[in-house]
């Protein structure tokens, strides 16, 4: 019998979550936390989502220079985002627990660290860990 084509190859499966190393294990998760983020204050839109995008890449090089500071990522997306959409449509995520005066956002602490979490400064509360808003905190 002859074959009338290339050999068929089968698609290579995935990598696998092991098989991942962890620097872009650190970029995935802070891609997700933030997104988290986005969709529970109803902003996920396209072109927020291409914002993630845009630091991740950015940052991608930044803990290839630097993978010590792996752990740090999270919350440097969360700032890089925050400040795109500043620049954008306003501030985000706003803060939930004033409810006097003007609206503001809450702001990442550590500002360089692992296990960010989003603080209102004003009230000088933590609200939530990156990644874990809750819903309605959309931009002003």
């Amino acid at each position: 019998m002859e074959s009338s084509g290339p050999p068929s190859s089968s698609p290579s499966p995935p990598p696998s979550p092991s098989s991942v190393g962890p620097l872009e294990q650190a970029l995935h998760a802070a891609r997700a936390l933030v997104i988290a983020d986005l969709v529970a204050g109803e902003v996920a839109e396209a072109d927020v989502v291409s914002m993630v995008e845009e630091s991740v890449a950015q940052r991608r090089w930044w803990v290839e220079q630097w993978p010590e500071g792996a752990e740090y990522v999270a919350g440097l997306v969360a700032q890089d985002v925050q400040d795109a959409l500043l620049e954008k449509y306003g501030r985000w995520p706003l803060c939930p627990v004033c409810a006097d005066g003007d609206p503001h956002a809450l702001e990442v602490e550590p500002e360089l660290g692992p296990d960010p979490h989003w603080v209102c400064h004003k009230a000088g509360v933590t609200v939530a860990p990156v990644g874990v808003l809750g819903p309605a905190m959309g931009a002003a």
